[in-house]
């Protein structure tokens, strides 16, 4: 099942990475503020879930862009689908996005693939099986301390009336931190905490799709993932915390402070 996440997302990535050399000859919709698709969003979804289908005909899906297909009674499997994290860069150029793709077997993430076209990188985990990028094994970073450690954010961009809880935290954590930095794709933020490149990171106003497949992968390489009020159930609550097993409970603390 992992071999089919890779090969859908390599085949979105490649459809993603012909529309960048024609940025302007893209259809953007805006689907809210601050919230938009492109006709690429929806090539590489249908894509995905064709690669999917060829395999897994009854499986059911949750995709950002078509929503849900199938029936998740009827089937124990769920593909949860974002085939474009990060497309506000992406429709600017800025090279920071990426395809996730993971699989919910009874309701408990099994699988998942996070690829990064861009820099060709290829983020993979299967429960109890590790986490891996581009097929080397990876694991969270070795950061104690919250002093220490650079940390991952997203803004909220929709939920405005969220923003003066998160700004209380934003300038905690960068008061106590090494760097706070906001590269705009929550589950390619994901990654870098489970390969080390961030230490922990939070974000509110998340969707599944968002943190699915980068849950499992923290989880494998070593570290901790929960909802902003410490419960293991991030997948649905819109708000995640992760961390080093060191750092996180540091990082929690001032986000439950302001929450």
């Amino acid at each position: 099942m992992l071999n089919v996440a890779v090969k859908a997302a390599r085949r979105a990535g490649a459809i993603i990475n012909r529309a960048t050399d024609d940025l302007d000859k893209l259809t953007v919709e805006r689907k809210g503020h601050n919230d938009f698709v492109s006709d690429v969003d929806r090539a590489a979804e249908n894509t995905i879930i064709a690669t999917i289908r060829e395999s897994y005909p009854q499986h059911s899906i949750l995709a950002e862009e078509s929503g849900a297909s199938g029936s998740a009674v009827e089937s124990d499997y769920q593909w949860i689908i974002d085939p474009l994290d990060g497309t506000t860069n992406f429709l600017h150029g800025f090279p920071q996005f990426c395809v996730s793709i993971a699989l919910s077997v009874k309701g408990v993430v099994s699988h998942a693939c996070i690829f990064d076209p861009t820099r060709n990188d290829l983020f993979t985990a299967s429960r109890g099986g590790g986490a891996f990028l581009n097929e080397r094994r990876i694991r969270v970073s070795k950061v104690l301390n919250l002093k220490d450690g650079l940390i991952g954010t997203g803004f909220p961009y929709k939920e405005f009336e969220k923003f003066d809880k998160y700004l209380a935290m934003f300038k905690e954590i960068t008061q106590k931190s090494a760097g706070v930095r906001r590269p705009g794709a929550a589950a390619l933020d994901l990654a870098y905490v489970a390969c080390g490149r961030f230490d922990g990171f939070w974000e509110q106003g998340l969707s599944p799709w968002d943190v699915a497949a980068g849950g499992l992968l923290i989880l494998e390489a070593g570290g901790l993932i929960t909802d902003f009020n410490g419960d293991g159930d991030y997948l649905h609550a819109g708000h995640v915390v992760a961390g080093t097993p060191k750092l996180f409970p540091q990082l929690l603390q001032i986000v439950q402070a302001h929450k």
